[in-house]
C-alpha cells in the first residue's frame, strides 16, 4: 500500500485503499494476517558495523601497515625493544580510533527509542490498547495531548489537535492538524496538516487517524534507511596523513634500493647490505607520528569543551579547520528559539518592543491576553498563575510581554467572569473568549490570522475615534504584509459587546472591531550577526536550511547577513524537487537559503555542496537532520534541543546550541590545523636528519654514528614532547583572515618541502661532523664519538623545535617563553639526556660514556646552529619582502 499520496486523497478513497473502517477498524482477524503480511511496526538495523570489523579497520591506515612492517623488521633483526615500542604505538591508535567510531554506529539504536511503547487502536469497534510494534496498515488509531505517535497516520477526525514536529520537519510551532484538508500531490511534509507522524508528539487535542505506514515505510523508517545508507567518508586530515604515508612508503623503498645497490658495488655480502638497507628504512619513519597525531588531537578537543564544543571523532577536529560551507538550521541556532513579541500596531501607529509599557500597547495587550488558553485556564484551576505553557510559543510570548509590561493577571479578573468559549481551530484559523462584566452585559474578545479578523470586522480603533473598516483597509494590509516581509507571526485582536443572554457559538464572530496587531517573532542571537561576518572574512559561506516557510527564513537571513539582498537566491523544496541532481550543484553556488525542505533534501544540498568540492559542516537538532549530519565532513548536532539521533550521528555537539559556538570550533580547528603542521614539520625534519646521517656513514663507509636505540628513543621519547608542545602552540592573530585550505591539498607547499629537507640536512651535516671531528681528528674512541653524534642530534633537534613556531617571525620576536610547555619539554629532555650519559644503568642500554665539560661546550655550540642558521634565513626572508613591497609601492605610482 503507498502511503505517499495520501494527503491527497478523499478521505473515503484512502479507507477503501486500506480495506478498512474509519468507525470501527480492523477485525482481530484482518489484523493478524496484515501483521504477518508487513510485519512488525519496528525500526530495523541495516548492515551495521560488528565492533570486531570496526577494530580492524583501525588497522588498514597506510601509515599504520608502514609501522606494522616496521615492527615486524625490527623483531626480525632482533631489535625487540624497538618492535615493542613500535606495536604500543599502533595498539594505542587502534584502540583510540575503534572507540570514537563505534559510538557513531549507534545512531539507529537512538532512531528505535523514539518509537511510541503502547498505543490505542480500534478494532472490532472497540478502544483496546495494544504494543505499538502490533500496529499494522490500516489500523484505526486514537491519540491524545502527550502521545508519540506510533505509526503514519491520515487523520480521521480531530479535535483543536496539535502536533510537535520539530524533530521531524524542523518547524518552531507545533502544527494545527485538520483532518477535512485535501492538500496536493506535492505537499511539504510539513504542511501536511490531515497526517501525523511516527516519532512526532501530540501537544494539544485529541483524534484518529488510519495507520497509513508502518515500520521502515514510515517517513521516520526512511530516514533511518537514509543513515544506514550514508557512508562515513575520510575526513581532509586522514586524506593528508594517507598521502603523507604513502611518500614515506616510496622514500623507503628507495631508501633500500639505494642503499643496496651502493653495498653491492663496494663488494659488501647482499645479506649484510639488506639488513642495513631496512634498518636505514625504519629509521627514516617518524613512529612517534601517529601518537603525537592523535594526543594533539585529543588536547584539542579538550580545550573545544571549554569553547562549548564536544567533538566526538577526533579527525574531525581538524576538519573544522577546513570548512567551506556552514550548512545552518534556522530555529534555536541562528535564533534564540523563543518567540517574543517585537511590535505592535494599535490606534493607527507602529510600535517596537521598547514600548511594551505603552499605555496602547497595554491595553491590545491585556484584550489578546484574556483570549489566551493559557488565561481561561485560570479559572479552571481558581487561581491566577500563568506560567507558560511549553505546548504553545506564540501564546507563551503573549503572556510574557503582558507580564512584563506590568499587567496583574488578579486585578484583570477583578470584576469579570470567563463565560465561554469558541476554541481555535485551524480551519478557522480564530478563537474567541467571551466575559461578562459588572454590568451585566457581555464582551467578545477574537484574536487569529490577520485576514480572518479584518474580514468579520466592521469598525476598528483609530486616533479619532471608531471608524468604518473600509476607510483603514488598505493601510491595514499594507501593515500586516509589511510584517510579514520581515518574518514576522502576525497576530490581530478584535472586540464587541455582546447583549446579556447571547449565545455563545460562532454566530457572534461578526461585526468586530479591529484593535490592532501583534508582530511575535523568533529572534536571532545577538552573537550571530558577529559570526557571520567572521564567516564572511574567512571565506566560510554561511548556508541557512530550514523546514520554516520562505518568508520567514528570508527576514532572518537577511538581517543576520546570510541572505545578499538582491544577489542572494532562496530555493524552496518544492523547486528543488524539480530539478536534477547535477543542476542542484550548480544551484548551491549563489543560493544562500533552503526553505520549506525534507531530510531528503537536506542530504541533497549536501552531497550538492560536495561535488562543488566544498567541506560541509551541517548543523542539525532533529531526527530530520541525521542522515544530512552523517553525510556531511562536519556534522554538528545540538545539545540542548538536539534528539540522541542527531547526536549519535553527528562529529560535534554544540552544548549551547549557538551558530557562533560553530565559528569558534572552526578558528580552533585552523590553529589545531597550524599546530599539526609545526610538528609533523619538526618530526619531518628531524627524521630527515637521522637519515642523512646513516645515510652518508652507510656511503662514506663510516662506522654508525647512532645505534637502533639511540635512533628509535631520539624518535619515540625526545621528539614526542617537543612535538606535543608544539601541538598546543599559541594561536596566530588573524586565522579567520585566510582563506580555507583546498580539501585535496598536500599538508606541505613546495617552499614548506625544500625547508624540510633544509633543516634535516643542517641536523644531519652537524651530526656526522661532531662524529668525524671526535672519532677522526681529535683521536676519541667509537663510544665517545657516538655519545657526541648522539648528543649533538637530541640537543639540535630541540633547539629546532623553537624554529617550527614560526617559519617566518623570529623566536625572538615570538617570544622564546610564550609557549612554557616547550619550554618544560626542553629542560626536561636535556636533564634525562645527562641521565643516560652518566647513570651507569642508562649508559649500558643507550651504549653511551661521559662527556668532559669541553665536550659539552662543543656540543652546545655546535647543536646551535641549526637554530641560529634559520634565525638568519627568516632575516633574509623578511628584508627581500619588504625590498619588494616598497618597489611595488614606488612602481605603484607610475601607472602605465
Amino acid at each position: 500500500m503507498d502511503a505517499g499520496d495520501v494527503h491527497a486523497r478523499e478521505l473515503d478513497e484512502v479507507v477503501k485503499r486500506y480495506r478498512t473502517s474509519a468507525t470501527s477498524g480492523l477485525t482481530d482477524a484482518e489484523a493478524a494476517a496484515r501483521l504477518k503480511e508487513y510485519g512488525r511496526n519496528v525500526l530495523e538495523t541495516t548492515g551495521g558495523r560488528r565492533p570486531m570489523s570496526i577494530l580492524l579497520g583501525q588497522f588498514t591506515e597506510l601509515l599504520v601497515l608502514i609501522l606494522i612492517a616496521a615492527c615486524i623488521v625490527s623483531a626480525f633483526l632482533g631489535e625487540f625493544l624497538d618492535s615493542l615500542a613500535i606495536l604500543a604505538i599502533v595498539l594505542l591508535n587502534g584502540i583510540l580510533g575503534f572507540v570514537q567510531e563505534y559510538r557513531a554506529e549507534r545512531s539507529l539504536k537512538a532512531l528505535r527509542e523514539l518509537a511510541a511503547p503502547k498505543a490505542t487502536v480500534i478494532r472490532d469497534g472497540r478502544e483496546i490498547l495494544v504494543d505499538s510494534s502490533m500496529i499494522v496498515p490500516g489500523d484505526l488509531v486514537i491519540v491524545g495531548a502527550g502521545d508519540r505517535i506510533p505509526c503514519d497516520l491520515r487523520l480521521v477526525e480531530e479535535h483543536s489537535l496539535e502536533a510537535d514536529e520539530a524533530a521531524l520537519t524542523g518547524e518552531s510551532e507545533p502544527v494545527q492538524k485538520n483532518a477535512e484538508a485535501v492538500l496536493g500531490d506535492n505537499t511539504p511534509l510539513g504542511d501536511r496538516v490531515n497526517a501525523a507522524f511516527t516519532g512526532t508528539v501530540v501537544t494539544y487535542g485529541r483524534g484518529t487517524g488510519i495507520a497509513v505506514a508502518t515500520g521502515m515505510r514510515t517517513e521516520l523508517g526512511r530516514i533511518a534507511t537514509m543513515v544506514s545508507e550514508v557512508a562515513l567518508e575520510d575526513t581532509p586530515l586522514q586524506e593528508r596523513l594517507r598521502k603523507l604515508g604513502k611518500v614515506l612508503l616510496w622514500a623507503c623503498l628507495a631508501i633500500c634500493a639505494v642503499i643496496f645497490g651502493l653495498g653491492l658495488l663496494r663488494n659488501v655480502p647482499p645479506n649484510e647490505m639488506f639488513l642495513t638497507s631496512v634498518s636505514l628504512a625504519v629509521a627514516a619513519i617518524p613512529e612517534g607520528l601517529p601518537a603525537v597525531v592523535t594526543i594533539a588531537l585529543a588536547l584539542g578537543v579538550q580545550r573545544m569543551v571549554k569553547r562549548h564544543a564536544v567533538v566526538r571523532r577526533l579527525s574531525s577536529v581538524e576538519t573544522l579547520g577546513s570548512t567551506t560551507v556552514i550548512c545552518s538550521d534556522k530555529t534555536g541556532t541562528l535564533t534564540r528559539n523563543e518567540m517574543r513579541l517585537v511590535g505592535a500596531y494599535v490606534s493607527g501607529k507602529l510600535y517596537d518592543v521598547a514600548d511594551g509599557t505603552d499605555k496602547e500597547v497595554r491595553g491590545l495587550l491585556s484584550r489578546a491576553l484574556l483570549c489566551t488558553a493559557n488565561f481561561i485556564k485560570t479559572y479552571e484551576r481558581d487561581d491566577v498563575s500563568l506560567e507558560t505553557a511549553k505546548t504553545n510559543p506564540t501564546e507563551n510570548a503573549i503572556i510574557e510581554a503582558a507580564l512584563s509590561s506590568g499587567l496583574d493577571p488578579a486585578a484583570m479578573k477583578t470584576g469579570i467572569g470567563f463565560v465561554d468559549e469558541v476554541p481555535f481551530d485551524s480551519s478557522r484559523k480564530r478563537m474567541t473568549a467571551v466575559y461578562d462584566d459588572a454590568s451585566g452585559s457581555l464582551f467578545a474578545i477574537m484574536k487569529g490570522a490577520p485576514e480572518v479578523i479584518i474580514e468579520r470586522s466592521t469598525s476598528a480603533e483609530m486616533p479619532d475615534g471608531i471608524v468604518g473598516i473600509a476607510v483603514v483597509a488598505d493601510e491595514l494590509a499594507r501593515v500586516n504584509a509589511d510584517m510579514a516581509k520581515r518574518g514576522l507571526r502576525v497576530l490581530a485582536v478584535a472586540s464587541r459587546r455582546l447583549d446579556a443572554g447571547t449565545e455563545v457559538t460562532q454566530d457572534i464572530e461578526e461585526e468586530m472591531t479591529f484593535a490592532g496587531f501583534l508582530a511575535i517573532a523568533d529572534p536571532p542571537r545577538p552573537e550571530v550577526y558577529d559570526a557571520v561576518e567572521k564567516c564572511n572574512v574567512a571565506g566560510i559561506r554561511p548556508i541557512m536550511i530550514t523546514g520554516d516557510h520562505r518568508a520567514t527564513a528570508a527576514a532572518i537571513a537577511e538581517e543576520v547577513g546570510i541572505l545578499a539582498g538582491d544577489d542572494g537566491r532562496i530555493l524552496s523544496g518544492r523547486e528543488m524537487d524539480a530539478i536534477s541532481d547535477e543542476r542542484l550543484a550548480d544551484m548551491v553556488v549563489d543560493t544562500d537559503v533552503f526553505a520549506r525542505v525534507t531530510p531528503f533534501h537536506k542530504l541533497r544540498i549536501v552531497r550538492a555542496f560536495k561535488k562543488r568540492g566544498a567541506v560541509v559542516a551541517m548543523t542539525g537538532d532533529g531526527v530530520n537532520d541525521a542522515p544530512a549530519l552523517k553525510e556531511a565532513d562536519i556534522g554538528v548536532a545540538m545539545g540542548i534541543a538536539g534528539t540522541d539521533v542527531s547526536k549519535e550521528a553527528s562529529d560535534m555537539i554544540l552544548t549551547d546550541d549557538n551558530f557562533a559556538t560553530i565559528v569558534a570550533a572552526v578558528e580552533e580547528g585552523r590553529a589545531i590545523f597550524a599546530n599539526l603542521k609545526k610538528f609533523i614539520h619538526f618530526l619531518l625534519s628531524c627524521n630527515a636528519g637521522e637519515l642523512l646521517v646513516m645515510l652518508l656513514a652507510t656511503i662514506g663507509g663510516l662506522p654508525l654514528p647512532l645505534l637502533p636505540i639511540q635512533i628509535l628513543w631520539i624518535n619515540l621519547a625526545t621528539d614526542g614532547p617537543p612535538a606535543l608542545a608544539l601541538g598546543v602552540d599559541p594561536p596566530e592573530v588573524g586565522l579567520l583572515n585566510k582563506p580555507p585550505r583546498p580539501r585535496h591539498a598536500f599538508l606541505f607547499d613546495r617552499r614548506e618541502i625544500t625547508l624540510i629537507f633544509v633543516q634535516g640536512f643542517i641536523i644531519g651535516i652537524i651530526s656526522v661532523g661532531a662524529f668525524v671531528l671526535m672519532l677522526y681528528v681529535l683521536g676519541k674512541d667509537l663510544a665517545l664519538a657516538r655519545t657526541m653524534a648522539f648528543s649533538v642530534m637530541m640537543l639540535s633537534q630541540k633547539f629546532h623545535a623553537f624554529n617550527c613556531r614560526s617559519q617566518t617571525r623570529s623566536i625572538f620576536a615570538v617570544g622564546f617563553f610564550s609557549n612554557p610547555w616547550l619550554v618544560l619539554s626542553f629542560i626536561s629532555l636535556f636533564l634525562i639526556h645527562v641521565a643516560i650519559i652518566y647513570v651507569p644503568f642508562c649508559q649500558e642500554v643507550f651504549k653511551t660514556v661521559p662527556l668532559s665539560v669541553n665536550d659539552w661546550l662543543l656540543m652546545i655550540a655546535i647543536s646551535s646552529i641549526p637554530l641560529f642558521a634559520m634565525e638568519a634565513y627568516k632575516f633574509a626572508r623578511g628584508i627581500i619582502k619588504r625590498i619588494r613591497k616598497e618597489e611595488d609601492e614606488y612602481f605603484g605610482l607610475f601607472p602605465a
